[in-house]
């Protein structure tokens, strides 16, 4: 089965002093090598079997890294690669690529890299192991070794008690009948990548739970369902879910019910909102859409982000229309 995923890339502006620090040469070497990275990326996803798909991931990988030491290579963005997810925080200190890889049972391994952006140029890179296949227990805390794999679509920045917390939001493709979001903190920890951790909290609902090492959103695998930091009300928002069977033990029965949860940040952690809108929302206005959505197009010809966030709203508002 193919699958093809538009990935809307999360960037901030590079200072033209740093930029530069790129070489003319080596940026056209770059330009090689994206190329190349290109036609791989899209066989990754694209092959028409397993072992296609495998392979060409096994030549992405060296190939990329590769591309990686050339120096400053941090300054160029890989824009063209499009089935490979990209993501930096707001002080551009490290940028994270991750991409998947479709097993013909419908399952998903992911593959990623943190990037570290050194005042030389010269490469510090931490590979990403997707141990997801082998932790019964996701509410860990664990190293890049260990990482729980998934595809990240944002990332945002918090200082709190002279120390930085990035709280990264992905989506796992999981199985044949669910799909997850996640967010979890990354922190660093004598300069090494520190993923989970007591960061959500749930002190101020109306029964309270244990906090937790990250969040994670299982649903239904033809549903589509909101998980991302809105910055207009500066809360994490997303979709409350319900089992459309009423079989809660089951989470591949879940959809959203058009109400809203959150997460707000408090004293360095995200406190749970039980309920975001007291009050029907009004038609049109909806949280904010997410920056990458799986679809089956095709993808030389991608639609824009503008576009699949009017196409999710105009949706969302037929449905909201019906049940007034």
């Amino acid at each position: 089965m193919k699958l093809v995923i538009v990935i809307m890339l999360l960037t901030i502006a590079i200072p033209d002093a740093v930029a530069q620090r790129l070489s003319p040469s080596d940026r056209a070497n770059l330009d090689v090598a994206q190329d190349s990275l290109r036609a791989m990326s899209y066989d990754v996803i694209h092959g028409k079997t397993e072992s296609v798909r495998q392979e060409r991931n096994d030549a992405f990988i060296p190939a990329l890294v590769a591309a990686l030491k050339t120096a400053h290579s941090f300054q160029y963005r890989f824009d063209s690669i499009l089935t490979m997810a990209k993501v930096y925080p707001k002080d551009s200190s490290f940028r994270i690529f991750t991409w998947p890889l479709e097993s013909d049972n419908g399952t998903f391994r992911h593959y990623g890299v943190i990037q570290m952006n050194t005042k030389d140029g010269a490469l510090k890179l931490f590979p990403l192991f997707d141990n997801s296949d082998f932790s019964r227990n996701t509410d860990t805390i664990t190293d890049h070794k260990g990482w729980l794999g998934c595809l990240y679509y944002n990332i945002i920045q918090r200082h709190y008690f002279n120390a930085e917390y990035y709280t990264l939001f992905g989506w796992d493709a999981n199985s044949q009948t669910s799909q997850k979001k996640i967010a979890e903190m990354l922190t660093f920890k004598n300069g090494a990548p520190v993923f989970g951790g007591p960061y959500f909290s749930f002190a101020e609902d109306t029964v309270r739970k244990p906090t937790r090492n990250r969040f994670i959103m299982e649903y239904k695998k033809d549903a589509t369902a909101t998980l991302n930091y809105d910055p207009e009300m500066d809360i994490i928002i997303f979709d409350h879910l319900i089992s459309e069977s009423g079989e809660d033990q089951k989470k591949h029965t879940y959809v959203p019910d058009l109400d809203y949860e959150g997460f707000k940040w408090k004293a360095g952690k995200w406190v749970h909102i039980e309920k975001v809108f007291h009050d029907a929302l009004q038609l049109g206005k909806f949280p904010i859409g997410e920056p990458m959505d799986k679809r089956k197009i095709d993808l030389t010809n991608p639609r824009t982000l503008e576009e699949l966030q009017a196409e999710e709203a105009e949706k969302k508002g037929r449905k909201k229309k019906r049940n007034q």
